[in-house]
Formats: C-alpha cells, structure tokens, sequence
C-alpha cells in the first residue's frame, strides 16, 4: 500500500456507532427494493453474524504511547480488525482473504459475482458460519452452497483467477478474457460536476469505523435516480462498506446489491478511497457501474480497463475538482 492509497488518520477521539439488521428486513437502512433473490437464504449463524454490530466486530481496543513534548505518554487507542476469511464452495477450502469483519456474507456474494464464479442470486443457495468445536460458529470461515451444476462450476473455475487481499491479482489475466464475460454498461446517467463534488464528504460523514480507528478504506454506493433510494432528484448515499481492503469493501457493496436484486446498477456512482486500481474497475464492471469516482489515482490497466467496458472513470476527487480518465460524456 503506497502512501497515497493508504487510509489517512484524520480522526476525531470519539467512536461512532453503527446497528445492522438482517437485509429485507423492514426498516432496514441497507436493504435494496428488490428484495433478497428467491433461493438465497442465509443460515441461522449467517443471520445473527448479520445482526452484530459492526463497530463491536470491527474495532479492538488497545494501550498505547504517544510521544508529545518531549515524551511518551499512555493512552487507549483504537484500532482496525483484520482478520483472515476463509471462504468454502460447498465444503471445500476455496479461498483466505485477509479483512475487516462483517457483512461477510457479501463479501463472499460479491468476490464470487465479481470474478464470474455466480451471475445471478439464484445461483447462490445458502452461505453459512461453519461450525467447529462443539458446536460453536467460527465467525472466520463461511461456507457458500452454489445451486450451479458440478460441471458447470468446474468449467467456472478453470476460466477464472483468485483474487485475495494480500496479493491482489494472483494470476495472468488478460482485459480480452475479462471483456468478453462482463456486458458493455449501457446507462443514461449524467450527473453534473456539483453533484460529483458532494461526494467525498458524504463518504466521510458514513465512515463511523474509520473516525474510530483511521485505519480503514470505504467504498461508497450512490444513487443518482429514485429506483435506488427512493428520494427523487438529486443524489443520495445508498449504502457504505468499511475494510482494510479497498477491494473487500467494493465485494461487499457488489455482494449487498446482488443479494437485493440491484444489479446492474445503472443509475449508480461507486466511490472508493485510495486509487482505482484494475481489480476495482473490474469489481465495479461486473456490477454495471456507470461512473466509478476514486479520491486518488487510477492505474494505466485501469483506464483501459474502463474505456473498453464503456465505464466512466474520475480520480483525484476532491473538493476542489476532479479528473475525468474514461467516458467523459456522464459528466455535465
């Protein structure tokens, strides 16, 4: 992590608070119009892993110095969890991504949608918390039941690589392969210059984890048409994902609006913290995002990546302006 892309501490000595609920659920802040897809079902430890809240789950505690005026003096700190998730396919060890627990269960909908393992909600029968030790439910490893035909998912597994957040992309991929299984984005949005400027401080204002610890990337969902949040014109924040890893934090969004029957998102804007990177634009790609935004740089294979798959792509979002790399013609 470089050290323009590395989350930067600008966080006030409170701690805020955040309360999630089982998605669908009625007056649930996250959940989607659509409604969850008609097979998928979480199981009972997948719900209450659901239910926790992410600030208990997602910030540890810590005794720390700080050197001030000459000297090191003692204080509480608070700092980021990560963690490695293991993510099974029907039992089998699959693959350990290294991030900040919660909402696992759309990280591992969106990795699987993202890298072309599951195209739809109904592919995706059951996930579920495995239990291990008499019982007890291990929060770090999580079972995905695929309603995909073995030599269907054989043939998926062959055409596709593993991404992890330790390594990023840990194989040789091509933007011909990846061309070919992700749709041109297809979408009217235009959004003016203003709007574009209001996102990152509605961005920080979500970041309750991140004001905490300052030690988290944020991925950021907004919507720019009534479909997503219902509020008319005008854009609003649809849904926000906190992680160490920039590209977890993407999956989640990704696996939150899979599960919710939001896809594609059409009239949508992702942003995210740090730079754009490939794998990100590719994240957003198979989520049909029209205007991925970014506060930093984008990466040359990023750009290409975009111009091809018809996604407009901003960098160096600020509130003083922003760049425009890729399909220009959304902003106005």
């Amino acid at each position: 992590m470089g050290a323009t892309d590395a989350p930067r501490d600008h966080r006030p000595r409170e701690e805020g608070r955040t309360r999630t609920r089982r998605a669908g659920q009625k007056g649930d802040p996250d959940a989607g119009r659509g409604g969850r897809g008609a097979n998928f079902c979480l199981s009972r430890d997948a719900v209450e892993n659901t239910r926790q809240s992410d600030t208990d789950r997602s910030i540890r505690h810590a005794s720390a110095r700080r050197w001030r005026d000459g000297s090191l003096e003692p204080f509480a700190d608070s700092l980021a969890v990560e963690e490695p998730l293991e993510i099974r396919l029907g039992g089998r060890r699959f693959t350990v991504t290294m991030r900040t627990p919660g909402h696992d269960e759309e990280l591992a909908a969106g990795f699987l949608l993202a890298e072309g393992f599951v195209n739809s909600p109904e592919e995706i029968s059951e996930v579920r918390i495995v239990p291990v030790r008499r019982g007890a439910a291990q929060e770090n490893v999580i079972d995905v039941i695929l309603a995909i035909p073995a030599g269907q998912l054989r043939d998926r597994l062959r055409r596709n690589f593993v991404v992890s957040s330790s390594c990023g992309i840990c194989g040789k991929t091509s933007i011909d392969a990846i061309e070919r299984r992700i749709e041109p984005i297809e979408s009217a949005l235009r959004l003016g210059g203003a709007s574009m400027l209001k996102l990152p401080a509605m961005m920080r204002e979500a970041q309750t984890v991140f004001r905490a610890t300052g030690g988290l990337h944020a991925a950021a969902l907004f919507s720019a048409a009534p479909a997503l949040n219902g509020a008319g014109s005008g854009i609003g924040l649809v849904l926000l994902r906190e992680d160490v890893g920039r590209h977890n934090a993407v999956d989640k969004i990704v696996g939150r609006a899979l599960m919710d029957r939001m896809l594609p998102l059409k009239n949508a804007i992702l942003m995210v913290s740090g730079r754009l990177s490939f794998e990100i634009v590719q994240k957003a790609a198979a989520a049909g995002v029209p205007i991925l935004a970014a506060v930093s740089a984008p990466s040359s294979l990023a750009v290409e990546l975009a111009e091809r798959v018809g996604m407009t792509t901003v960098g160096f979002l600020r509130e003083g302006g922003f760049n425009v790399y890729t399909h220009p013609e959304r902003i106005v």
